[in-house]
């Protein structure tokens, strides 16, 4: 099959071939998370219970940060399908925007948003261990801190701004009606977007991973289901509600507790 031919075939089953893409690209980070890939790093620094500090190298770095971006990757990519698939059909009916390759495009751009964020977030985990503050499984050893980020991430599900991203998110139709640029600029503008909006809307359950444990597969893939529960199930929004309502009270009685010991 000569090239020409290859992309009229791909265009014509551009929905099965993004679709297969999305589940090959999530299987494949799933597969990262339980296998423990990168997180011998951290498990080599552990003495006993405690997580000594690290020697920060630029090569550490560089595994905190593949870690982070295939945990993005596997719990945010699943949420971003109905959006990325129905651009897809609408991209292969708009004869305007002129190439194949914008879906992939729009994907990468939201990609690369929630990558920008894993720099932020592995040099977060940077701080946290060298101020004694995480655990040997990379979990806050704070009571205190743990009960603050669980307020802090109840308190921003029920703020205008967490609700108005999550609208964004839940509509992948009137998103992509109201902000649709044609060509591959125009594409790849839109996934930026995307991306800023679904960051907006779950950054702070991000959060959560130092609660929990960065090393810890139940607690990951629980954000995960929650977010994209959150996004796509009809009642996503009341249940994002509840969910921070649940978190505040869960924050509140860990800051009681160490208030009161």
């Amino acid at each position: 099959m000569n090239p020409a031919a290859a992309i009229r075939w791909v265009s014509r089953r551009d929905r099965a071939v993004v679709a297969g893409a999305l589940a090959g690209i999530v299987a494949l980070a799933w597969a990262y998370i339980l296998l423990g890939a990168g997180m011998d790093t951290a498990m080599n620094m552990a003495m006993g219970d405690v997580m000594m500090p690290m020697p920060w190298t630029l090569a550490t770095f560089r595994v905190m940060l593949v870690m982070w971006i295939v945990m993005m990757t596997a719990m945010m990519l699943p949420s971003a399908a109905p959006m990325i698939l129905l651009f897809a059909t609408i991209n292969r009916r708009r004869s305007e925007t002129g190439t194949p390759y914008a879906t992939g495009l729009f994907a990468l751009a939201y990609w690369a948003l929630w990558a920008a964020f894993s720099i932020a977030a592995a040099g977060a985990q940077w701080g946290l261990e060298h101020a004694g503050l995480l655990s040997a499984t990379m979990a806050t050893a704070s009571t205190s801190l743990a009960g603050a980020v669980f307020l802090l991430a109840g308190v921003y599900q029920l703020t205008p701004l967490k609700q108005a991203c999550l609208r964004r998110c839940r509509t992948p139709l009137e998103f992509l009606s109201h902000y649709w640029q044609g060509g591959a600029l125009g594409a790849f503008r839109m996934g930026l977007r995307h991306g800023l909006f679904c960051l907006g809307c779950c950054w702070a359950m991000m959060a959560l991973l130092f609660v929990g444990g960065l090393m810890n597969v139940l607690w990951i893939a629980a954000l995960a289901l929650f977010i994209l529960a959150e996004k796509v199930i009809p009642a996503g929004g009341l249940l994002g509600r509840a969910g921070g309502v649940g978190l505040i009270l869960w924050g509140g009685v860990m800051l009681l507790r160490t208030i009161i010991a």
